[in-house]
C-alpha cells in the first residue's frame, strides 16, 4: 500500500467528485490547536468554552492521575484545586454552528477516515448523532480510536514518508434517523474490478437479504460500473455503500485495500484469490442463518481500522470465530 492510496481514502479528497451520489456532508479545516486538543492525553478532560452556553454541556473535569471525577464549585476556597480555563475555538465553533443548522440540525462527525465509533456510549442518545459544538468535541475528544488518524494513518505503508497528514478536517454528515444497518454493504475492488461485496453489519442474521441478494448485487455492480470505476483513481480499494427503500444506492465511504480494512465476511487470502482469477463474478456474501453471525468486535480502535493481518491477535481471533462457525454447521444440532 502506497501513501497516495491511502490518501485517496480521505472524505475531503473523494466527496467532492462523488457528492452526488453520497449523503449529503459540510468539511471544514481544523484548526492545528483544535488538533492538540484532541491530542491531549494529560491534565484534566475540559470541553471547550462555547461562544455562548445555549448548546453547552455540563463541565465535567477528569484527571487521569486520580480515580474520581471531580467538580470544583464556586468559592471553594481551595485557589490550588481550580481547574484551568477552558479552551476556546469561537472562529471554528460558530463555522460548525453554522453547518449543523444547513444539514438540518443533527449530524454525524468524523476525521479525514474515522468516525469517533467508540465513544457513541458517552452521548444520551448512544449513538453520533450531533446536534451542537459541544457534542462533536465530546464525541471527538472522548474517542481513542481517532488517534488512528491524529497519529497513526501511514503505519502501513511501505513509502511511509510521514507519521500524519499535514491538515486534518472535520466532516459533518447529514443525520438519517431511519437508515437499516442491514441495507449497507462493503465492496472490493481489485485491478478496477469489482470481485467482491460482503454485508456491512456481520453481528446479525437478517433473513431479508436472502430474498433481495440478487437485485442487490445488480443495483451495487451498476453504481459501481457507472459511477466509481472510471473516477476514483486507485486500482485497488474498498468501498462502502448504502441501498435505499426505493432502491437508489449511496456512496458511504472508501478504505484501502488490505492492511487495517476488515473483509468481513471474507478473508484477505480469499479476496487475492478471487482478483487473480480475472473473472467476471462478483461474490458477494451475506451472513446467511443466526449461527453464522459474526462476534461483535468491542474495541478502542476503528472496525475498518484493525490489524487483522496474517499473525495478528484480531488475525487469530477471526480465524478461531470461523472455525466454531464452521463446526456448529456441521453439528447435527445446528440451528436452521
Amino acid at each position: 500500500m502506497k501513501e497516495v492510496e491511502v490518501n485517496r481514502c480521505q472524505i475531503q479528497e473523494w466527496y467532492p467528485k462523488f457528492r452526488s451520489v453520497s449523503i449529503r456532508t459540510l468539511i471544514h479545516r481544523l484548526p492545528e490547536d483544535f488538533v492538540q486538543y484532541l491530542l491531549e492525553d494529560s491534565g484534566p478532560f475540559l470541553l471547550p468554552q462555547t461562544i455562548s452556553g445555549e448548546d453547552a454541556l455540563p463541565q465535567r473535569i477528569h484527571n487521569p492521575e486520580e480515580e474520581d471525577d471531580f467538580e470544583v464549585s464556586e468559592g471553594s476556597g481551595d485557589e490550588s484545586e481550580k481547574p484551568p480555563p477552558a479552551p476556546s475555538f469561537p472562529e471554528f465553533e460558530l463555522k460548525v454552528k453554522e453547518s449543523i443548522s444547513a444539514l438540518g440540525g443533527v449530524v454525524f462527525p468524523k476525521l479525514n477516515w474515522s468516525a469517533p465509533k467508540d465513544s457513541a456510549w458517552i452521548t444520551t442518545t448512544g449513538t453520533l448523532q450531533c446536534t451542537s459544538f459541544s457534542e462533536i468535541a465530546l464525541v471527538l475528544r472522548s474517542s481513542d480510536s481517532l488517534v488512528h488518524d491524529l497519529c497513526h494513518a501511514f503505519d502501513s505503508c511501505t513509502d511511509k514518508t510521514c507519521s500524519r497528514p499535514s491538515t486534518f478536517f472535520l466532516a459533518l454528515r447529514k443525520w438519517y434517523p431511519s437508515l437499516r444497518p442491514e441495507m449497507e454493504f462493503r465492496c472490493f475492488v481489485c485491478d478496477q474490478l469489482l470481485v467482491a461485496i460482503s454485508q456491512r453489519e456481520v453481528t446479525n442474521f437478517y433473513p431479508v437479504l436472502q430474498e433481495k441478494k440478487h437485485d442487490l448485487e445488480v443495483l451495487i455492480s451498476e453504481f459501481f460500473m457507472e459511477n466509481v470505476r472510471m473516477k476514483f483513481e486507485s486500482e485497488n480499494y474498498t468501498f462502502d455503500v448504502y441501498v435505499t427503500k426505493d432502491g437508489r444506492v449511496k456512496l458511504i465511504d472508501f478504505n484501502p485495500w488490505g492492511a487495517f480494512t476488515l473483509p468481513l465476511l471474507f478473508t484477505w487470502e480469499e479476496l487475492e484469490q478471487s482478483s487473480s482469477e480475472k473473472g467476471d463474478r462478483v461474490e458477494f456474501r451475506i451472513v446467511e442463518s443466526r449461527c453464522a453471525v459474526r462476534p461483535g468486535l468491542k474495541t478502542a480502535v476503528p472496525y475498518d481500522y484493525l490489524d487483522t493481518s496474517p499473525g495478528s491477535g484480531w488475525d487469530q481471533f477471526l480465524r478461531n470465530a470461523d472455525a466454531e462457525l464452521q463446526r456448529q454447521a456441521r453439528s447435527p444440532d445446528a440451528c436452521a
